[in-house]
């Protein structure tokens, strides 16, 4: 049975972050996820977490000015010294709170950027990250993103990600399967399941989140068959976290129905 956590960025987003731990133990989970925890010290956090006997089992990196339009730096070559500063932030960040994964966002390219300077960028950048973060303990994902909801976005498709981590290259880079983007750009959810979530040699699936298509809400309101991939999940031997990263249609408790049988 897979393993689900609140993402907290997007659940529960009708009160302040900080209270939204209490609501999301009330409601069944034991690990949460938060897309950028940083606006909380890392002391408040770790406080609410052993508070409401929760586990963060993911936050991302610094992805640049978020408001401004950023979503994340990693692609810009101009911007390589405030990506590592970022690594280190996210670390000392990550190791106060207890938090064993981080998640890196490529972003969008700089204007007039070629793609063959982002890739090598991307690259130099992630092979500093996972270093870093396997001296600490910490394990990176890198995660595609859909270019429908974030136009530009310079890594969008699985095959994409692979590649980038085949020439990175480093045992500490897994992937994010989200499973809302992927389904968006290339489908074929299970297949890519079944081959990269279980054991076995090479890249693989270290995260998953969820949320339906179209509207990026609750799983069973779109199209995708939650059931059918959940059971492709448990069979492919996948051990981690799934996180539960969608738009509620409402009221977070309300819609929370679908993940009774398995708390």
């Amino acid at each position: 049975m897979p393993k689900f956590c609140a993402n907290l960025s997007l659940l529960f987003a009708d009160v302040p972050l900080a209270e939204r731990f209490g609501r999301a133990a009330k409601a069944g989970f034991r690990a949460v996820e938060i897309q950028f925890p940083y606006e909380l010290p890392a002391a408040q956090t770790a406080g609410l977490l052993q508070a409401h006997e929760l586990e963060l089992v993911l936050h991302n990196l610094p992805a640049g000015d978020w408001a401004a339009g950023d979503r994340g730096i990693a692609v810009q070559a101009a911007r390589q010294g405030e990506f590592r500063e970022g690594v280190a932030r996210g670390i000392e960040y990550a190791r106060a709170v207890g938090c064993r994964r981080l998640n890196c966002l490529a972003g969008l390219p700089a204007a007039g950027e070629e793609h063959a300077r982002c890739f090598e960028t991307l690259v130099e950048n992630l092979a500093h990250a996972a270093e870093a973060l396997d001296k600490a303990g910490l394990r990176l994902l890198l995660e595609p993103v859909n270019t429908k909801d974030v136009p530009g976005f310079f890594l969008s498709s699985t095959l994409e990600a692979l590649r980038v981590m085949v020439a990175v290259a480093h045992p500490n880079l897994q992937l994010q399967f989200d499973l809302y983007h992927m389904q968006r750009m290339e489908g074929d959810l299970i297949h890519t399941i079944n081959a990269l979530a279980g054991p076995g040699e090479g890249p693989r699936i270290g995260h998953m989140q969820i949320a339906d298509n179209p509207g990026r809400h609750e799983p069973g309101t779109g199209e995708i068959n939650f059931g059918n991939v959940f059971s492709a999940i448990d069979a492919a031997g996948y051990e981690g976290w799934v996180g539960c990263e969608y738009l509620p249609g409402g009221h977070t408790e309300d819609g929370l129905g679908w993940l009774q049988a398995y708390l």
